[in-house]
């Protein structure tokens, strides 16, 4: 497959997923309660619908940055890329199961927590699993990362997917607790790992032969990993 349609498909994804969240964002309208009471009686299917919105928002400003710098696909990469997106669309079931369970309180409240946290778990793994596979024979990049960026990416990558486990046991003390551990680790992401890629261009070329316009990332510039 051609590397453009497996973004294009993959961007699809990401966009259709990050739409679903909004679907949960509901008001009883006139003759209910005040509007200002229920968007206080809702605030967890508001915060959780901000946070899955910048998770998904992340992951596919990562995808886009990772992607740029890889140079071939082959079967397995697809496989991989199609295990990251069915995380991907699965976050807005998580985020509405979290946000109903939270809201109306019960004994299911940290186990909803808990499977919003897994399901962030699973992307970031995901997305592990593909950087791991882009660096497999130092050919699949158009540049390959020297061991220093190595090192530093998979250490962003750790942090990541520790995090996130930190928040699936969160979730079982306390599951509002979780979710504002979760809103932390998102915020964290947005300010100091947003990708940041090279000015330089690719020195080889693509699959097909075609002189790829993609700037690489670099070693000094690994740490577009994550979530």
């Amino acid at each position: 497959m051609d590397k453009t349609r497996l973004e294009a498909f993959s961007d699809g994804v990401f966009a259709v997923a990050i739409t679903l969240l909004a679907l949960n964002l509901t008001v009883a309208g006139p003759g209910h309660e005040s509007l200002v009471r229920q968007v206080v009686d809702r605030w967890p299917s508001f915060l959780a619908f901000v946070v899955s919105f910048f998770a998904i928002g992340i992951a596919w400003v990562n995808h886009h940055s990772l992607f740029k710098s890889i140079a071939t696909t082959d079967r397995t990469l697809l496989f991989l890329n199609l295990t990251l997106l069915l995380f991907i669309v699965a976050i807005p079931f998580g985020t509405a199961t979290m946000a109903t369970y939270l809201q109306g309180g019960g004994a299911d409240a940290p186990l909803a927590a808990a499977l919003y946290a897994a399901l962030l778990e699973g992307m970031a793994l995901s997305f592990a699993a593909i950087f791991v596979w882009s660096i497999g024979d130092g050919k699949r990049r158009y540049r390959p990362l020297p061991a220093r960026g190595v090192g530093r990416a998979l250490v962003r990558f750790s942090i990541g997917t520790l995090a996130y486990l930190v928040a699936i046991a969160l979730a079982f003390v306390n599951a509002v607790g979780a979710l504002a551990f979760i809103t932390a680790v998102a915020i964290y992401y947005v300010v100091e790992h947003n990708p940041s890629t090279s000015a330089e261009g690719p020195t080889r070329t693509d699959q097909g032969g075609r002189s790829a316009d993609s700037p690489l990332i670099t070693a000094d510039h690994a740490d577009f990993v994550f979530q």
